[in-house]
């Protein structure tokens, strides 16, 4: 671990902290709201520990030497490096902290919860809008079940282009067969719904983190600043959770590559995915019997 302390690993497998952070009230407003805001989570040098390893893998992403005016959509949102922990064995503590698991699985209302990937998402300076999606279009799972935790590794002011959040939309189906363009959320803001639908934006600071559904439709403002926004996520599921049959390009493609030796309707327990944190006490072996750091993104080598 970057800086490693004893502090900080007691601070990301603090689980009776959970306790004192996740009541009834904020599990209703969860599932009423899809999602929450939680202030606080994780200590101000928990986080520095780990933003410089972020934001240099971002420095040295193949995306980040791409012009902008050759960029997609996609692109010009945030640069993207996926499922780190397999690379980078400074995360893995990150990744793999039952603080933040076991906080996703008490708001989903499940016994444990499995890894799909991590993310690093940073927006650079003067970097594009996020346009609104759903994140659970991509995934294979056949549940809703699902959480990502976006974990800022600084203070994220509105002008740097923080989570928005449309209340209640994963109760709606805007549009969930739509990937993530101009085009797409064009259309989302056509459906009859939409305008129904309040938004939450609010800055945030160093140490909060938001958890949000799969089906809750979500976007960013462009990053308006000199600064990048450097932000760390994971996407849990429910443990138990089986392989959905794809769909679309999106899944098929996540399927191949997050998801192997997995069956449809069968519970998906691939290596790639592993519990990382159960009321039964299973992820106590996980970090223990994790492969060695490879330079692989998924199944596909890295390059």
């Amino acid at each position: 671990m970057p800086r490693s302390t004893p502090e900080v690993a007691a601070d990301l497998d603090d689980e009776v902290a959970v306790d004192a952070v996740v009541d009834a009230g904020v599990i209703d407003a969860f599932e009423r709201d899809g999602f929450a805001r939680l202030p606080g989570v994780l200590e101000p040098g928990t986080v520095a520990a780990f933003a410089p390893v972020v934001a240099d893998v971002a420095a040295r992403s193949a995306q980040a030497q791409v012009p902008p005016e050759q960029r997609s959509v996609y692109q010009r949102a945030f640069v993207q490096e996926v499922n780190l922990w397999q690379r980078i064995e400074a995360l893995r503590p990150l990744v793999f902290s039952t603080k933040l698991a076991r906080l996703a699985a008490e708001l989903l209302g499940v016994d444990g919860v499995r890894l799909y990937h991590d993310q690093a998402l940073v927006k650079v300076a003067h970097g594009g809008r996020t346009p609104w999606h759903c994140d659970q279009y991509y995934w294979p799972l056949d549940t809703d079940r699902t959480v990502t935790v976006w974990i800022p590794l600084h203070d994220v002011p509105l002008e740097m282009g923080p989570l928005s959040f449309a209340i209640g939309s994963h109760r709606i189906d805007l549009g969930r067969e739509l990937d993530i363009s101009d085009e797409s959320e064009r259309r989302i803001f056509r459906h009859p719904r939409w305008r129904d639908l309040p938004i939450d934006e609010a800055p945030a600071a160093a140490g909060d983190v938001t958890f949000h559904q799969g089906w809750t439709f979500h976007g960013a403002h462009e990053n308006a600043t000199d600064e990048p926004r450097v932000v760390f996520t994971m996407i849990y599921f429910a443990d138990g959770t089986p392989l959905l049959e794809p769909e679309t390009p999106g899944q098929r493609f996540d399927r191949q590559i997050w998801l192997p030796d997995s069956e449809v309707g069968e519970p998906l327990r691939s290596w790639l995915n592993p519990v990382v944190w159960s009321r039964r006490g299973d992820h106590r072996a996980t970090r223990a019997v994790l492969p060695p750091v490879d330079n692989r993104i998924g199944t596909f080598a890295a390059g």
